[in-house]
């Protein structure tokens, strides 16, 4: 048999011979060292040495130099450690202490059957129990205080420790930054839409055609918001850079800036929006593939046209260009990097995720769309430019995370009064109900939020009450005449409205009617509504006061009027102020804040006189395109002002001849008489 054989039979191959006993155990004597070595060396048919010393050496030579060739059996030597004690043994050392030698030696007599049969076994059953005790290894895990966790505890515990060490902490000290932190997380599986749609149809259904080819496939940059697609034009730095203006209390603060060639093309963009002819945004992004307002303004281009797929991919396009020039310290979860609205370069990233947020939301990714929600919510949390707590809610009950809502109504009520938010009053009581419906839930748990459903749904009802019939109507729901001839429900109750309120509960009624469509759902709310008229006709205190606070929707911020343009809901937007509805609207820029932070301004552009001109000169202009009646940019010397002014004269003389002439040249005729026999006598009548 060849010396290669040998070896796999004693077990000596790469990390698979027996451990040395003897030259681990410290506390045993010089004689119980050498009995061990002398056991195990006529296992392996090899002769004694005579010197007990040498002996000892060389086998501590021959380990030094196993454990710098092959580093596993590290973790071989920790396992077999690991093994020595038992769980009995173990249970019965009184809070980690130490063994004597004495058991040490006896739990080596116990090992070394089992060692003789392991070095006699052969190579697969070998490796066998080598796989199995790294196995082994890995799922057992102690904590700090010496006793064995559960393995899922102790994910738990890396995950919160991981957290922690973000700046997450779940423990609310007050209602200020931390509260936020904790509701405002953002998990970075959850922007992926494949995510979600796996866990609905499986990864073959969404995966079986996008299979990545290895030959032809691109370099892309890895990216947590968008997947590149190799149909995309090839990426370059279109000149967008992000830079940290400052950290304060943990919370850091970026802004996006323009290069001096970015802002060229900007101004080109500029000039083809006045022009309106979308073929001259076309024309541009040919030029500057990557040009965010470009891809935003033919994004709503091309969903106007009913071009869906077209309109997403550009979003996903932007969003991409965004991404690649996050700065490092930017964080998508942490929920503690900000970006200010007031900042131009900063609103087409906010534009471009609440775009792509209401695609998934159509495309049928609730879960996804909530996600992305969390996040434009948490770079500005404060002023909230785009008011996502209108919308938050709608998402999180079609994603069914009702615990989320829940906790961030608990957290935000006291500093945010989320509940005279006609959404959230309809939308946490909502959420109650859903969890009394639950199959797992336990009778009492579940009678405990049917309770506290009612008791809200009447609270909203009373405070809110012209909900109501809107909700009904699109329900395609007929009313009780009971109800539809109180005052309470009746038309008074959305006549009285101040203009934000009924700005408010149109924007309500119109995104979440189809959530209270069900019939268990209807059932209840026409519970609840008998309720409220009992307690209306008793005279509750409760409805006065709630009469008392609608004085305080008089004037709707100018972020709930950006949301509701944004929103595209007719029975909103039928409700905004005169204010808002003259202006001209933007759809790469709603509603700018009228306290912009601008870092560069647009040049004047040189034939910007032609607004200017007179009805008179129009007229001329429209007869002769070449007619100028300005003469031109203005002149500073006065002898090119008179030399213009001579111009001037000479061109209306010119264009006074031209009109005599036509006027000269205009012939009226008469048009003929024709004796038709035929003609009919009522023609003219």
């Amino acid at each position: 048999m060849s010396s290669r054989a040998l070896r796999r039979l004693r077990g000596k191959q790469r990390g698979q011979e027996a451990l040395d006993f003897g030259d681990v155990t410290l506390d045993d004597s010089p004689e119980e060292q050498a009995e061990a070595k002398e056991e195990q060396l006529d296992t392996a048919n090899v002769s004694p040495p005579s010197d007990s010393k040498g002996s000892s050496r060389k086998a501590k030579k021959n380990k030094a130099q196993k454990n710098f060739s092959n580093i596993y059996e590290l973790i071989g030597d920790a396992d077999n450690e690991a093994e020595k004690i038992s769980p009995d043994e173990e249970a019965e050392k009184p809070d980690g202490s130490k063994t004597s030698g004495m058991g040490k030696n006896d739990k080596k007599d116990l090992k070394k059957p089992d060692q003789k049969h392991e070095e006699a076994s052969t190579k697969s059953l070998s490796g066998d129990r080598v796989k199995k005790k790294k196995k082994k290894k890995k799922t057992k895990m102690t904590s700090e205080d010496g006793q064995e966790a559960a393995p899922d505890d102790n994910i738990d515990l890396l995950l919160e420790n991981l957290e922690q060490s973000n700046g997450l902490s779940l423990q609310s000290e007050d209602c200020g930054g931390s509260d936020r932190k904790s509701v405002l997380h953002v998990e970075h599986r959850n922007l992926n839409p494949e995510t979600e749609l796996k866990r609905y149809f499986g990864a073959r259904a969404v995966l079986g055609d996008q299979r990545p080819r290895q030959r032809n496939r691109q370099f892309h940059r890895s990216t947590w918001m968008t997947s590149p697609k190799d149909s995309w034009p090839r990426f370059s730095r279109p000149g967008i850079s992000m830079t940290l203006l400052e950290s304060k209390d943990g919370i850091q603060y970026f802004t996006f800036e323009h290069s001096r060639d970015y802002q060229q093309v900007q101004f080109k963009f500029l000039d083809a929006v006045e022009s309106m002819d979308p073929n001259n945004i076309v024309a541009l992004l040919q030029l500057n593939p990557y040009h965010i307002d470009s891809l935003l303004q033919l994004s709503d281009v091309c969903r106007i046209q009913e071009d869906q797929e077209m309109a997403r991919d550009l979003i996903e396009r932007a969003l991409y260009s965004f991404e690649c020039a996050f700065h490092p310290l930017f964080s998508l979860t942490s929920g503690t990097s900000r970006l200010d609205y007031l900042r131009p370069e900063n609103r087409a990233f906010y534009l471009a995720l609440y775009k792509h947020m209401m695609f998934l939301e159509k495309r049928g990714c609730p879960r996804t769309a909530l996600e992305y929600c969390k996040l434009i919510l948490s770079l500005d949390p404060d002023s909230d430019p785009l008011c996502m707590l209108l919308l938050v809610d709608f998402l999180t009950l079609r994603s069914r995370e009702y615990h989320s809502l829940l906790q961030l109504h608990q957290d935000w009520e006291e500093h945010r009064n989320l509940s005279q938010l006609p959404n959230f009053a309809f939308s946490t009581a909502l959420c109650h109900f859903h969890l009394s419906q639950q199959e797992d839930t336990d009778p009492e748990e579940s009678d405990k939020q049917r309770q506290i459903a009612d008791q809200m749904l009447q609270d909203a009802l009373i405070m809110f009450p012209g909900v109501l019939m809107p909700l009904l109507d699109l329900c395609t729901v007929q009313a009780d005449p009971a109800v539809t001839s109180h005052s309470f429900f009746g038309p008074k109750s959305q006549l009285g409205q101040p203009p934000a309120l009924a700005e408010l509960t149109a924007l309500y009624v119109g995104r979440t009617f189809n959530l209270w469509r069900e019939a268990a759902v209807m059932l209840w709310l026409e519970e609840s509504v008998k309720e409220v008229l009992c307690r209306v006709n008793a005279k509750d205190p409760l409805v006065e006061d709630c009469q008392n606070k609608k004085q305080r929707y008089q004037s709707a911020p100018r972020n709930i009027h950006r949301h509701v343009l944004l929103s595209e809901i007719k029975e909103a937007t039928s409700s905004l102020p005169l204010e808002v509805t003259t202006q001209p609207v933007m759809g790469f820029d709603p509603l700018p804040p009228l306290d912009s932070v601008i870092s560069y301004t647009r040049p004047e552009r040189q034939h910007a006189g032609a607004s200017n001109e007179s009805t008179l000169s129009l007229f001329f202009r429209s007869l002769l395109p070449n007619f100028n009646l300005q003469g031109g940019p203005r002149q500073e010397d006065d002898t090119e002002v008179a030399r213009a002014g001579q111009e001037l004269n000479q061109e209306v003389n010119r264009l006074m001849v031209a009109m005599r002439d036509m006027l000269a040249n205009i012939r009226f005729q008469e048009p003929p008489r024709e004796d038709n026999p035929y003609r009919d006598e009522e023609e003219w009548d």
